[in-house]
């Protein structure tokens, strides 16, 4: 929207694996785990942005888009 405005969305994923192993070294089982870590890009306020026309629609639908995804995340 501007020189000061980030529209980025970050999905991170983080895997764990433990493995187990006897007393002699041999494989014995493990786990593995993961954790998802999803950042959405914030809304702005249209006033902050200095948009108008074409750019304050487009504003405003991503608004509601990031409103959506995040009641669905």
């Amino acid at each position: 929207m501007n020189a000061t405005s980030s529209r980025a969305h970050t999905i991170t994923e983080i895997k764990f694996d433990q493995k187990m192993f006897d007393d002699k070294g041999n494989p014995a089982g493990g786990f593995c785990s993961s954790i998802v870590l999803i950042d959405l890009a914030g809304s702005e306020r249209a006033s902050g942005t200095g948009a108008t026309g074409d750019r304050l629609k487009e504003g405003a639908n991503i608004n509601k888009s990031l409103s959506t995804l995040g009641r669905v995340i």
